[in-house]
């Protein structure tokens, strides 16, 4: 019988397998999950906590890939949808973190932030902080930020929104938003960082969509491009 192509939860939730191989594989997360710790309970959103208990339970979609282990390697935010990468052994998930870790893995955002950009390409590396203010929030802090670089690139623009690319070197918390609000585009649905922001934390979908991952396979040594289907994100938003 077929390996199932998505992870399918009891609760009828289900998400899209994107890539597999042998160590890892890729899910395309939707909107509203979080990637907190499994022992964090306070939402029913948890997701590494859900699909944890999946695994455990011998559902089909784990129990046809025998399989024992599944982590997430990195971390979307909440609202965040797209590419998720999950290892599939421990080894599997030092090894991956590594890739990540030593920037060795290539990241591609879709991102619908208001306005219009007057450059057609830049590079942000405003330092990055948490802010004492606000919990769960980020700031920018020239003086006491880790280092956070992020190239952009402007792809489209219409009735005062744009699309744009948005590829982070580095990997700190809220990175492209934090660096696209402080270049005066917001994402749109960004509550913690837009205009008005009232919410402490973002759980609905922002227009943000991780659409592409590039690396080479440290185990077999071969280059794996992983892509998430992007066209339902931009029609949402009026482009191509």
């Amino acid at each position: 019988m077929a390996k199932p192509k998505q992870i399918e939860l009891e609760t009828g939730d289900s998400f899209p397998i994107l890539y597999e191989d042998r160590s890892v594989l890729a899910i395309d997360k939707p909107a509203g999950w979080m990637l907190v710790p499994y022992s964090w309970q306070d939402t029913d959103r948890n997701l590494q906590a859900a699909i944890t208990s999946s695994v455990a339970a011998g559902d089909f979609w784990a129990r046809s890939r025998n399989l024992k282990f599944l982590r997430n390697i990195h971390r979307l935010d909440a609202g965040t949808t797209g590419i998720l990468l999950m290892a599939k052994s421990p080894g599997a998930l030092n090894t991956y973190g590594d890739l990540f870790e030593t920037r060795q893995m290539k990241k591609s955002y879709f991102a619908i932030v208001e306005g219009v950009p007057n450059r057609k390409e830049w590079d942000c590396d405003l330092p990055l902080e948490k802010d004492e203010k606000q919990i769960g929030r980020m700031k920018v802090d020239p003086e006491n930020g880790k280092d956070a670089q992020t190239f952009f690139r402007l792809l489209e623009s219409r009735d005062g929104r744009s699309l744009v690319e948005a590829q982070p070197i580095t990997g700190r918390t809220h990175q492209i938003r934090v660096h696209l609000a402080s270049a005066g585009h917001p994402v749109l649905g960004d509550s913690l960082y837009g205009a008005g922001s009232t919410r402490k934390q973002d759980k609905e979908s922002l227009a943000l969509r991780s659409v592409r991952l590039e690396y080479l396979d440290p185990f077999q040594r071969r280059k794996v491009r992983i892509e998430a289907p992007a066209s339902a994100f931009l029609e949402e938003f009026g482009f191509r």
